[in-house]
């Protein structure tokens, strides 16, 4: 399927986003920004902080967007699946995790 396509169902759509995610140092940023989503949730759970709230998306979208812009040099597939996209990110991390995804 090309950039043209329209993904109907993550199924479809994980492929092409393992395939957007060639560069394994660009893999390695969005583990580490998901690993640091879950220590800072962790951390509001804990603490009762809730305005850490707002590091989310600057932690998780900063290293992946960092990944795809210096080493994949490719457009991140959030801004045209925006949904699909953050289920990817969690799925290639527990990909990862597994071994099923290299490292």
């Amino acid at each position: 399927m090309s950039m043209e396509t329209r993904y109907q169902t993550f199924k479809e759509f994980y492929p092409f986003y393992l395939q957007e995610h060639a560069n394994s140092t660009c893999r390695r940023l969005h583990f580490i920004g998901s690993s640091l989503v879950l220590l800072l949730l962790a951390m509001v759970t804990v603490t009762g902080e809730l305005k850490l709230l707002w590091l989310v998306p600057v932690v998780g979208y900063g290293f992946a967007w960092i990944g795809h812009f210096f080493y994949e040099h490719n457009r991140p597939a959030t801004f045209k699946y925006p949904l699909f996209s953050l289920m990817g990110d969690w799925v290639m991390f527990r990909d990862m995790l597994t071994g099923r995804v290299a490292w």
